[in-house]
C-alpha cells in the first residue's frame, strides 16, 4: 500500500520518525513535505497535497500530521473524495476505514507521542472498510452530500 504523507512545520521532526517507523516496517512512502524545516509554511498546502495524491490515486491512504491535527484534517475534507479525521486512538483510527472508509489520517505532533503514532497509524493501514449494508449506505449518503456541495 503507497501512503502519501505530509507535515508542516509543527509536526516536521515527528514525521521524520513517523517516515522512519513507517518505511522500516515495509510501508511504502510517498513524501509530500514538508522537507525542511520552515517555521512559516501552512499546513493547507501539505494537506492539499496527501489529499490529493489519495484522490487522484497516487496513493490509497494518506497521512498528516500537524500540531494538533485539526487544521490538517479540515483542510485535507475540502478535496473532493478524500475522507480524514483525526485520530489520537488505535480504535477511532481502524473503526474510521472499516465503517466510514477514511482514507487519510491526521494526527498532532503535539498531542502524541512517537509510539501511539506508530501503533494508530498502524491500526490505520491494517484497516479494511467492512462493506456491511449499514456502512455502505451510509458511506453512500456522504457522498451524496459532497456532490451537492
Amino acid at each position: 500500500m503507497k501512503i502519501a504523507l505530509g507535515t508542516d512545520h509543527a509536526g516536521f521532526e515527528f514525521k521524520n520518525q513517523l517516515v522512519s517507523i513507517l518505511v522500516g516496517q515495509g510501508v511504502d512512502i510517498f513524501e509530500v513535505g514538508a522537507f525542511s524545516y520552515d517555521a512559516n509554511d501552512d499546513y493547507p498546502d501539505f494537506a492539499e497535497a496527501v489529499a490529493r495524491a489519495v484522490a487522484d490515486g497516487k496513493a490509497e491512504r494518506g497521512i498528516l500530521v500537524c500540531g494538533s491535527g485539526v487544521g490538517a484534517s479540515i483542510a485535507a475534507n475540502k478535496v473532493r473524495g478524500v475522507r480524514a479525521a483525526m485520530c489520537h486512538d488505535t480504535y477511532s483510527a481502524h473503526q474510521g476505514v472499516e465503517h466510514d472508509d477514511m482514507n487519510v489520517l491526521c494526527m498532532g505532533a503535539r498531542i502524541v507521542g512517537i509510539e501511539l503514532a506508530r501503533e494508530v497509524a498502524n491500526a490505520f493501514l491494517g484497516a479494511i472498510f467492512s462493506g456491511e449494508p449499514r456502512h455502505a449506505r451510509r458511506l453512500t449518503k456522504v457522498i451524496a452530500i459532497e456532490a451537492a456541495s
